[in-house]
């Protein structure tokens, strides 16, 4: 009882000025009890410790350490990729897992291909089509329907032959006197309609080797381009099925499992790249005016073998406060900014979000 209350009487005596010195024990001013002693005690921070929440000693603990005045405390944010497609389906594979690190343009994960695939199919089935059917009006006839009327042109040229000779013959006849005129007029009549039989086939024939008119061809042209058009989206469909890195960096974490149903733009893979790392932390406001973007700051951290160099990349306009939320001349010390500090790629992969941190100010 005597040496609690000697501790007792030591921790009431204890000012905010008195710290621990190297040997970790602190000098209080003397006391007056029952155990015969003099000069100053010396108490055990250590002690201080266990025994200030009993007698409600909480200010002195600061003395037992103390952080460089330039050295702030923070902590490590990191600013997610959520990778998604814009299809829905069945997660066939996974292709990664949760603590990968992983390339740009490394499949990520694959859903299941159909109906998309038989609708590709079915777009490259029109487009043949239409291409096909462009093509066909603008050569013209084909060979074998020219040919055909190549040999009625022929047949006809031969039936003129003909029949300009039965009039010559009949022309002769009819001046001596030996046929009647309407025999003569039937001879005309039969040579004119070879004359323009011919005539009508030589037209055909020269019709058949010219393309369809050019509103048919500029129709199925814009007919072809639609279903190009429409093979296009559908093969991006499809092509939204299997989907790879965007980024290089951590698989933070995978939100579904292979064989689930994944609705579509909802993420599957959630990626951490290097360079959405960045560190915040807070400074007073005596402070702030003195920081600007790109000075470059040190952040330590528990076992990091090295210091991690960082350079400002935001200050923040706004204060916020530390409690007691008390806003006067006399708590500006109260008043905080945030600070952000992003590291190089190389140097973000040794730091981890959430991880507490100590920022040094050059």
């Amino acid at each position: 009882m005597h040496r609690l209350s000697r501790s007792k009487d030591a921790l009431q005596g204890l000012k905010p000025g008195d710290s621990c010195d190297s040997s970790g024990t602190t000098n209080v001013v003397p006391f007056h009890g029952s155990i015969g002693a003099t000069g100053p005690t010396r108490l055990p921070c250590r002690l201080l410790v266990l025994l200030g929440p009993a007698f409600g000693v909480v200010t002195m603990l600061a003395g037992c350490s103390h952080a460089p005045a330039n050295t702030y405390q923070g902590y490590i944010e990191g600013k997610f990729v959520y990778v998604a497609s814009p299809q829905s389906g069945r997660l066939d594979r996974l292709a990664v897992a949760r603590g990968e690190t992983v390339t740009a343009g490394k499949p990520l994960f694959a859903f299941d291909r159909e109906p998309e695939a038989s609708a590709v199919r079915n777009a490259q089935r029109l487009l043949e089509s239409s291409q096909s059917r462009l093509n066909d009006l603008e050569t013209g006839k084909r060979p074998p329907e020219i040919d055909v009327t190549r040999a009625q042109l022929m047949q006809a040229l031969a039936q003129k032959k003909q029949a300009g000779e039965i009039l010559a013959s009949d022309k002769k006849q009819y001046a001596a006197g030996g046929i009647a005129q309407t025999d003569l007029i039937t001879a005309q009549e039969a040579a004119d309609a070879s004359a323009a039989r011919v005539k009508e086939l030589e037209a055909d024939l020269a019709v058949d080797a010219l393309p369809a008119r050019d509103q048919q061809i500029k129709a199925q042209q814009n007919q072809v381009a639609a279903d190009r058009a429409s093979l296009s989206e559908t093969e991006w469909r499809l092509d939204q099925k299997s989907i790879a890195s965007p980024r290089q960096g951590l698989v933070f974490d995978t939100l579904y499992r292979e064989g689930e149903w994944v609705a579509a733009g909802n993420p599957v893979v959630q990626l951490l790249p290097p360079e959405n790392m960045e560190v915040r932390f807070f400074v007073p406001e005596t402070i702030v005016g003195k920081l600007k973007v790109g000075e470059n700051v040190q952040v330590h951290c528990d076992g990091c073998a090295a210091q991690v160099p960082a350079a400002i990349t935001f200050i923040s306009p706004q204060c916020e406060y530390t409690p007691p939320v008390i806003y006067s001349n006399e708590n500006r010390s109260k008043l905080v900014f945030m600070i952000v500090a992003k590291p190089p790629g190389e140097k973000a992969m040794l730091l981890h979000p959430g991880q507490p941190v100590e920022v040094t100010v050059e």
